[in-house]
């Protein structure tokens, strides 16, 4: 991503209505269709700044993966975890080490987001699984997927297909960020038609505003993991070996 992306998410990751609003759908999906009684052994792959660790710590312990350097070292400070650096695949892991693998809107930033899958398959302990979040809806490309660095976004059908050819089996698939699906089409069709590449998406709103926004969109989780949203801004889903 870029530089400046980076640094907006470092401040506002705490308190963004997105941030807040996704973490709780999240906590949901987790509590749902985690494998096995916590505490469970997880790894986030692609953990930004860190604003992720703390929800996961409540079901287990979480190790980390981040590339990017300065995401790593706000995130370490955050967290007081070592977090690893490297790309997929090329970043050791232990085989069988994790009962839950997470990847939170991340696989839309890699390449070969096949090939990414297939690395991680290995590293789940028998009966673990994958989350998945990602963007949806490919018609709703713009300059904030350009600045953020996305090589995709994805349909149900497309994130289903790289999936499962990574040697998975879907049991769970969600859309979320449903209830303001309508203001951020018109958001991003303003931004196109009066050329603000990205617009200012990714602002703080006054804080009455924001807990509305994070209270909507939280109250998602309850369709989430029940898998009645057919259309959102992102996917969820959940995976186990094949």
């Amino acid at each position: 991503m870029e530089r400046h992306v980076y640094d907006r998410m470092a401040q506002i990751d705490r308190d963004h209505w997105w941030f807040v609003g996704r973490r709780s759908i999240l906590t949901a999906l987790i509590e749902r269709f985690r494998p096995r009684p916590t505490p469970l052994r997880i790894l986030e792959v692609g953990c930004g700044t860190g604003s992720n660790i703390a929800m996961l710590q409540g079901f287990g312990q979480v190790d980390a993966i981040e590339p990017d350097d300065d995401a790593r070292a706000f995130a370490a400070r955050r967290t007081g975890l070592a977090i690893k650096g490297g790309y997929l695949p090329d970043v050791p892991l232990q085989d069988g080490a994790y009962d839950l693998i997470v990847l939170l809107d991340v696989l839309e930033h890699i390449p070969d987001d096949h090939g990414a899958l297939a690395a991680l398959r290995s590293k789940l302990a028998p009966g673990g699984r994958l989350l998945l979040a990602v963007p949806a809806m490919p018609s709703l490309w713009s300059g904030h997927d350009v600045a953020h660095h996305h090589q995709r976004r994805y349909t149900r059908r497309t994130l289903e297909a790289v999936v499962t050819a990574a040697g998975f089996r879907v049991i769970h698939h969600t859309a979320f960020n449903t209830l303001l699906l309508p203001a951020i089409v018109g958001v991003r069709l303003v931004n196109k038609l009066l050329r603000r590449e990205g617009g200012d998406e990714d602002a703080l709103p006054a804080a009455p505003v924001n807990a509305v926004l994070s209270r909507l969109f939280g109250w998602e989780r309850y369709a989430a993991v029940r898998g009645l949203l057919p259309v959102g801004v992102s996917l969820g889903l959940v995976a186990e070996l094949a």
